[in-house]
């Protein structure tokens, strides 16, 4: 899947550092912010932002949605952008269905994320257009070939055996309605009784150790990776699972006697595997996994182990960043690079890499907003709030504005402005609660609520 549910618990700041900023200069090769894309070329006809036609479209040809819930500043989301969605190959599933992305910032989708609840991006949904529910459910990143293999389970029923199709599509359902401890229970029945050469396996196992994850049940997902690793071997489902399992082990009690083998043992296999390149996988979920490692050498207190998980998660990310073929692909990486470099407590290292961004991409406001971050950890405030500017000049509407608005407040507070941290905060509540309720970012509107108290109660 993707790292969009696996963050480091001592980077929980990473979720806020998705987005940050840099001076524009001009650029004789100006791109416009990576919305996404889709080119002329492209080897599906995407529609966006009108589910209303989307689904007149797809009763008119009576096949499926396909649909992207996605953001703009989600780094897995502009990965399956930049590496798979425009994919060539995707061209036979053009006539299978009717594709339709979302950006689940736009106040324009507030409706849609009302009847679709979302709890993490990127999700992708195949829905019938005329019950209007979901009938699949994915989410994260996935390959090509994943993707390949997704559709074709939607339209075909994935090779499925006969016996089998009521209880998938009982578990998807589920699944799709955020039923996370029916849809685990509902993916180990199916699990339980599928035959060992089954292609559709591996997307059940994933699906299940998601569920399974959502709804707490940490042991459980432990307890399915041990099982399933073996038969998945080297491949992206064995990454994803070994890596989402590993999280899972850490949250296992500390008086469970299990505990340190059963970490030990995962974070070896996800050490293993994301250092395989035998094996075709996205380099976001690759990252993906060493957060994972990096966390666990954090819950471990180990300091120096931590750093060198850093240091290969730099490396790495540094290397995927260079073999980029287009700026799309590149700034991909930006969110990760900046997140590592302030873990190493380096964050002038990302400074080049978003100049270079703002250069490619003017009108977007994540490498703005991200170089805003990045000066404030190096204590430049003048050049943070000189960014911060440019990032909310970009961003006009959306929930990760309340972000924007949060990193202002930061920086005022590191310039010891006590009155103007303070309107940051009301700002950013004023605004928070102006959203669309079906995106309103309730727990972050509370937290600024109860900073702001603080604040005012501090003489």
């Amino acid at each position: 899947m993707t790292t969009s549910h696996r963050v480091l618990p001592a980077l929980a700041l990473a979720a806020m550092l998705l987005t940050t900023a840099a001076p524009v200069s001009s650029a004789p090769a100006a791109h416009s912010a990576p919305a996404a894309p889709s080119a002329p070329s492209a080897p599906v006809r995407w529609l966006h932002d009108d589910y209303a036609r989307a689904v007149a479209i797809a009763r008119e040809r009576k096949v499926p949605l396909f649909v992207d819930i996605w953001a703009p500043w989600c780094h897995t989301c502009r990965s399956m952008w930049a590496f798979v969605l425009n994919d060539p190959t995707l061209a036979r599933h053009d006539r299978e269905f009717v594709f339709l992305s979302v950006d689940s910032e736009k106040p324009k989708n507030a409706a849609f994320r009302a009847k679709y609840v979302t709890d993490a991006l990127p999700s992708f949904y195949v829905i019938d257009p005329v019950a209007e529910r979901i009938t699949v459910r994915w989410v994260g990143g996935m390959t090509v070939n994943q993707l390949h293999a997704l559709l074709d389970d939607a339209a075909h029923g994935g090779h499925a055996p006969r016996a089998l199709l009521a209880v998938i599509a009982r578990a998807d359902s589920l699944y799709g309605v955020r039923d996370f401890s029916g849809a685990a229970a509902a993916f180990g029945e199916v699990l339980a009784a599928a035959p060992t050469d089954w292609k559709g396996w591996a997307r059940i196992v994933e699906s299940r150790m998601y569920a399974l994850t959502s709804s707490g049940q940490y042991a459980a997902g432990v307890e399915l990776a041990e099982a399933t690793l073996p038969r998945l071997g080297r491949s992206p489902s064995a990454l994803n699972v070994a890596a989402s399992a590993l999280g899972c082990a850490r949250e296992l009690p500390a008086g469970d006697s299990s505990r340190p083998a059963r970490v030990a043992a995962l974070e070896k296999a996800t050490r293993e595997l994301v250092a395989d390149f035998t094996f075709a996988t996205s380099d976001d979920d690759r990252s993906g996994a060493w957060i994972e490692i990096l966390s666990t050498r954090q819950d471990a207190k180990d300091s120096l182990g931590a750093r060198t998980a850093a240091l290969d998660w730099v490396a790495f990310l540094e290397g995927a960043a260079r073999a980029a073929k287009t700026p799309e692909q590149r700034a991909v990486f930006d969110a990760h690079r900046l997140t590592a470099y302030l873990e190493l407590n380096e964050p002038s290292r990302a400074v080049d890499m978003l100049l270079q961004t703002q250069r490619d991409f003017p009108d977007d406001y994540n490498p703005y907003q991200r170089l805003a971050t990045a000066y404030k950890a190096m204590g430049r405030w003048e050049d943070a709030l000189a960014q911060s500017d440019l990032a909310m000049a970009r961003n006009d509407a959306g929930p990760r504005k309340m972000l924007l608005f949060t990193t202002r407040a930061d920086i005022f507070a590191g310039k010891k402005d006590r009155a103007m941290e303070k309107r940051a905060l009301e700002e950013a509540i004023a605004f928070g609660e102006s959203i669309p309720a079906s995106q309103r970012p309730a727990r972050t509107i509370d937290g600024l609520r109860k900073r702001l108290e603080k604040l005012n109660a501090t003489p």
